[in-house]
């Protein structure tokens, strides 16, 4: 079985266990909520702890609707990608919360392989933006345990400055510089100045590197 989690939230009750059963059969983790509230206290519970999980929101609900639901999902920051189930007469709003953040929406009555699908796609995204967030989050910790010498080293590194032109600059001799230039690569996780300036640039602008204070 698959270690996502999809969470479907709809006042249908039939829906809402046609989907259930529909996810367990094809090997995911399925859990519903017959209404926003108690699955968005579920959320804050989390205390912004994300595992990997897609939402499947009915937009017609109450109390809250699916986009009042999907609206409070943000403010909470929540990483989650949204699939909108809607009927006939909610395909624009389904649009409209598309191009507000929403991952997609299908319209009712839809063919499960579509949706099953659909949800694949969003959770493999996810999964996706998962692992970069994890690797910004190593490279920021690598860049944390740079010392300052080894920091000087590396903006003149990432500026594409040869050792003997980094020495002179600093002030420190050539092998020095080799020794900071060897501890950053394994500090880094790269093997070439190229592979950092890649690896830092995907991260954000070279030159706007963060302060360690």
């Amino acid at each position: 079985m698959s270690t996502a989690a999809i969470y479907i939230v709809d006042d249908d009750a039939d829906m809402r266990e046609g989907l259930a059963w529909l996810f367990d059969s094809r090997g995911h983790k399925a859990t519903t909520w017959d209404s926003g509230p108690p699955f968005l206290e579920s959320v804050k519970a989390r205390a912004g702890i994300w595992e990997q999980a897609v939402v499947l929101l009915d937009i017609r609900m109450t109390p809250m609707t699916g986009l009042q639901v999907f609206e409070q999902l943000k403010a909470l920051a929540c990483p989650w990608p949204v699939l909108f189930l809607t009927g006939n007469g909610d395909v624009g709003t389904a649009v409209a919360a598309v191009k507000n953040g929403a991952w997609d929406f299908l319209e009712k009555p839809f063919q499960d392989n579509v949706l099953v699908d659909r949800v694949e796609q969003a959770l493999a995204a996810a999964a996706a933006h998962g692992d970069a967030n994890q690797e910004a989050h190593r490279l920021r910790y690598a860049l944390a345990s740079l010392s300052p010498r080894e920091r000087e080293v590396l903006d003149q590194l990432i500026l594409g400055h040869y050792n003997k032109n980094i020495a002179d600059h600093l002030g420190i001799t050539q092998r020095t510089v080799e020794f900071h230039r060897a501890n950053i690569f394994e500090k880094m996780g790269v093997s070439s100045a190229i592979e950092l300036a890649h690896k830092l640039g995907r991260l954000q602008p070279i030159g706007t590197l963060p302060d360690k204070s």
